[in-house]
């Protein structure tokens, strides 16, 4: 049987308008291409991320789509979207995963390995 899966690629900076220290809150784009490095075409219906900072507190994220779309990859296609995240301090990070779906209704999950969420103006 054919396997499906999707490889991802972060890209993380600041995002100094929804950034306030005073405030406890630091802010952080994130650009995602998403990869169909599988065998037979799949759409990506869903995704989970797990936002951390460095007191431990965790947001999770869940919910249909990436930024309003389920888009459908062929093998070697890819989608890019940007999103964004807020935590209390000034370094953090962020890890989740990906649900698709095949053609032929195979449901799986494509892990997202921990990435850093580090604001390196604020480090002294």
């Amino acid at each position: 049987m054919a396997q499906p899966r999707f490889t991802s690629t972060i890209v993380v900076r600041p995002l100094p308008e929804q950034t306030d220290p005073a405030q406890q809150r630091y802010g952080f784009v994130y650009t995602v291409t998403i990869r169909n490095t599988g065998e037979v075409a799949a759409q990506l219906i869903a995704r989970h991320w797990q936002i951390s900072d460095l007191r431990g507190s965790v947001q999770q994220v869940r919910g249909l789509g990436l930024v309003g779309h389920q888009p459908l990859l062929k093998p070697g296609e890819q989608f890019e979207y940007t999103s964004w995240a807020q935590i209390a301090t000034s370094q953090g990070s962020m890890q989740g995963k990906f649900i698709g779906i095949t053609e032929d209704a195979q449901c799986f999950e494509s892990p997202v390995a921990e990435f850093a969420l580090v604001d390196s103006t604020a480090l002294h």
